[in-house]
């Protein structure tokens, strides 16, 4: 069954966030109290570009299978330290597609908008990590394995061992892309 493991917050622009016992999703805003929060974009490159975008990145989530997996590759990642808002379990977020709506606890929806495209921090944060999390398949296709990014639809509190309900979206499946 699908389930919350973590949830994380940071309210200035650092790379890993810290576990909270809940945070507040509000809806077209983000998890209130974060660095992310706002309609508009917050990621510093991004807000370089162009502050007018939308923010299409408010609530980050990652699986905690991938950090067992990187954890048994001999890296020490916890929850929070990539950066992700929500921990999952049981999700297979990376083959979710667009537009996606979870929706977590008994009130909260958040509808996916794409996946992290991780860079040079993760190396920062620890050494050789970046080539564990962005891999080039044989095809030359790229696996960003970072999680995915969502928007907030309908806000609410979000805690540790809440239950997850995938609601896919309508038509034709759109694959997730770096957003």
């Amino acid at each position: 069954m699908a389930s919350v493991g973590s949830v994380n917050t940071n309210s200035s622009h650092q790379f890993s966030k810290q576990p909270a016992a809940q945070i507040s999703l509000i809806e077209g805003h983000g998890v209130q109290g974060d660095a992310h929060f706002g309609q508009t974009v917050k990621h510093r490159s991004r807000v370089a570009q162009d502050p007018s975008q939308a923010n299409l990145r408010q609530v980050h989530l990652i699986h905690q299978e991938l950090l067992t997996d990187l954890k048994q590759r001999g890296f020490n990642v916890g929850p929070g330290d990539l950066g992700e808002n929500v921990t999952t379990h049981g999700v297979d977020l990376l083959a979710l597609p667009l537009d996606t709506v979870l929706k977590i606890g008994p009130d909260a929806l958040i509808r996916l908008t794409g996946l992290r495209n991780p860079c040079y921090q993760i190396d920062d944060f620890q050494q050789g990590l970046l080539k564990q999390v962005l891999v080039r398949e044989a095809d030359g296709s790229v696996v960003r394995k970072t999680g995915v990014m969502a928007v907030v639809e309908k806000g609410g509190l979000v805690r540790s061992g809440d239950l997850i309900e995938i609601l896919l979206p309508p038509g034709e499946k759109v694959p997730l892309a770096p957003v």
